[in-house]
């Protein structure tokens, strides 16, 4: 018999709770992320991570269950969840939740996507398994973080949360899109504690495969729910035991399960925002500073040093190496370069303040960007330490020829509560992301995004898209 204190039958009766009784507001703001999710994934179909999951799919096969989109391609559903998380992660414009540092949408909408259009389910399930999936990886997400070390155990560990823990929401998001009851999706979530995986060297010194982490977590998720639903099971235990998803990763034992407080009540969905630039969060205070004192008018050839201050744990990830950031192997490498990213904000961007159109080869070149790059260096500051992680602020101090100082400092995150993104600001996201497919097709884009949520079958709404052939979306 199962134990309904252990964490993930909690988490399963949570689910489907939800499923039965979602929120309006929750109900919005899961057609919001949808409609995010699928703007950046459009946006990335030509890059070579999503082609690669393609190619892959198309050698696999197999029945033809959910929609690849942005392709005429269908596939199995866990196939359609690993290109689509592909395309959702593989920009790293995907939503950002505080303090856990997690991405849950990237992972958990392609799998809700996937399962409720095989499942034929109705759209309220699909926005209460896009809820209940995100929730969960997030609330799992703050069970590794460990005051002692004044991090999330997760990074401190080099480990991607957002795919480990998006596995198990994508394993949730999966159960509630089939209908799934309390112990079939108790199982599902366990089955997912063995699939999760994911580290974060490609942030320091390159490579692609980070791109594909939401991908595999959405192909993960996916497939627990159905293993689920044909019998497999899992231990009651698996996310607080000895041997379980807790202890395994992080080291944490007995796990401290505070961060189960208020679920079903409170949402920790609040705290995830829409991201305004696509690059690592990380990097976006500073992006901030760097257009506000480039409306100063300062002669870059005036500069001496530009000492640049964030949580010195983030510097691991976006200022470190130093040559690899300074000099990046390639535009979507700039992404996680805080250097670069500054440097090209004060440049000048396009979109909210950078786009996409801004990371080219020939802008990394810019001798202009390069001269401001150079001349950045990451101190430690102790009030921007004392926000960390509920915050990622920045302060800059550029330290001019003639022995002035000019500082700018930013707090707080664009998109998160103390600064909030507006609806107008949400919507050029989405419409700069969708324009490749030109006016007439992102409209049908928005208008069948729109209709999911009203719909009494998933399936038959996301048909009504009409793509190019196989190997192209223009």
């Amino acid at each position: 018999m199962t134990d309904v204190t252990t964490i993930s039958a909690r988490l399963a009766e949570f689910a489907v709770a939800t499923a039965s009784n979602l929120d309006d507001r929750i109900a919005a703001d899961s057609l919001a992320r949808i409609t995010d999710t699928v703007g950046i994934s459009i946006a990335a179909v030509d890059t070579a991570p999503v082609q690669a999951a393609l190619a892959l799919a198309r050698e696999w096969g197999g029945s033809p269950q959910s929609t690849l989109l942005g392709f005429a391609d269908r596939a199995p559903a866990p196939v359609a969840a690993l290109v689509n998380g592909t395309a959702a992660h593989a920009l790293d414009f995907d939503d950002t939740h505080l303090p856990s540092i997690l991405h849950p949408s990237a992972s958990a909408v392609p799998a809700a996507l996937a399962a409720a259009e095989h499942a034929r389910a109705e759209g309220r399930t699909l926005l209460a398994a896009v809820a209940a999936g995100n929730e969960v990886a997030i609330r799992l997400g703050n069970g590794a973080d460990d005051p002692e070390v004044g991090n999330n155990v997760f990074f401190e560990r080099g480990l991607h949360a957002t795919s480990i823990c998006g596995a198990i929401g994508s394993a949730v998001a999966a159960s509630v899109a089939f209908g799934s009851d309390a112990e079939t999706t108790r199982h599902a979530i366990g089955i997912a504690a063995s699939m999760g995986s994911g580290i974060l060297e490609a942030n320091r010194n390159g490579g692609s495969v980070k791109r594909v982490h939401c991908g595999w977590a959405a192909h993960a998720g996916v497939t627990a729910a159905q293993f689920a639903r044909h019998g497999l099971t899992a231990p009651d235990t698996v996310l607080e035991g000895r041997f379980g998803f807790f202890n395994a990763f992080t080291g944490l034992h007995p796990v401290d399960e505070g961060f189960l407080s208020g679920l079903g009540e409170e949402w920790e969905l609040d705290r995830c925002f829409v991201k305004p630039y696509p690059t690592n969060v990380f990097t976006h205070t500073g992006i901030d500073a760097a257009m506000l004192l480039s409306r100063r008018g300062i002669d870059v050839a005036a500069i001496e040093r530009i000492e640049l201050s964030v949580p010195m744990a983030v510097t691991r990830t976006i200022a470190e190496p130093r040559e690899a950031k300074i000099h990046p192997q390639s535009p979507y490498h700039a992404q996680f370069s805080g250097p670069l990213t500054f440097a090209l904000a004060w440049r000048g961007g396009s979109g909210l303040g950078l786009h996409l159109d801004d990371f080219t080869q020939e802008n990394l070149d810019d001798p202009l960007v390069r001269a401001i790059a150079e001349r950045v260096w990451y101190v430690r500051d102790e009030e921007v330490e004392s926000l960390y992680p509920e915050r990622l602020p920045s302060v800059v101090r550029v330290h001019l020829t003639d022995g002035s100082i000019v500082e700018e400092r930013v707090m707080a995150n664009l998109g998160t509560a103390d600064r909030p993104i507006s609806a107008e600001q949400v919507q050029l996201k989405f419409d700069l992301n969708v324009r490749g497919l030109g006016a007439e097709r992102s409209a049908a884009l928005a208008r069948v995004v729109t209709d999911l949520a009203e719909t009494s079958d998933v399936r038959e709404t996301l048909a009504s898209l009409v793509w190019d052939e196989p190997n192209s979306t223009r």
